[in-house]
């Protein structure tokens, strides 16, 4: 330990005197794009392992002021297939989904990031140029339905 640091002495929080700390959560809050359709007042988050339902009801009223009706989660167990080069498995860690159902008449739709663009006339004419060659291209690949599926470079 070095000489020169010293340690920080916070003075005894008392009722009606100013304090001087911030306590923020500690925790995260992910919002996910759930694959499977939901109900439009259901919001998928990925969060923290320790965090649990009554810790996620008070982060979203208190926090971001928004009225949750009810939370339901789970535990995602990460994918224990992969292996590294010594051939050990390795293990995505797990995670914790939890499914906000939001309060009476609240809704929640992603925002669409990324817009499909109009395409001009240049580019969708590139864009049929390069179907119609690859059509060309398989009809000009495709075996001779004589040979019965075996492959042309199989042969005498």
């Amino acid at each position: 330990m070095a000489t020169g640091a010293k340690k920080a002495v916070y003075p005894l929080f008392q009722l009606g005197g100013p304090q001087l700390r911030i306590f923020r959560p500690n925790f995260f809050m992910l919002a996910v794009r759930p694959g499977v359709p939901q109900p439009e007042d259901t919001v998928q988050f990925r969060v923290s392992m320790e965090m649990t339902k009554v810790d996620i009801k008070n982060y979203l009223e208190k926090i971001y002021n928004v009225p949750v009706a009810a939370v339901r989660t789970r535990i995602q167990y990460g994918a224990n297939n992969k292996r590294n080069h010594k051939n050990q498995r390795v293990k995505k860690p797990d995670y914790k989904v939890a499914y906000v159902q939001l309060g009476q008449g609240q809704t929640f739709q992603f925002p669409n990031l990324f817009p499909e663009k109009e395409q001009d006339t240049e580019t969708r004419s590139f864009d049929d140029f390069k179907n119609k060659y690859m059509e060309r291209e398989k009809e000009r690949q495709k075996g001779d339905p004589r040979r019965g599926g075996v492959p042309d470079w199989f042969g005498l």
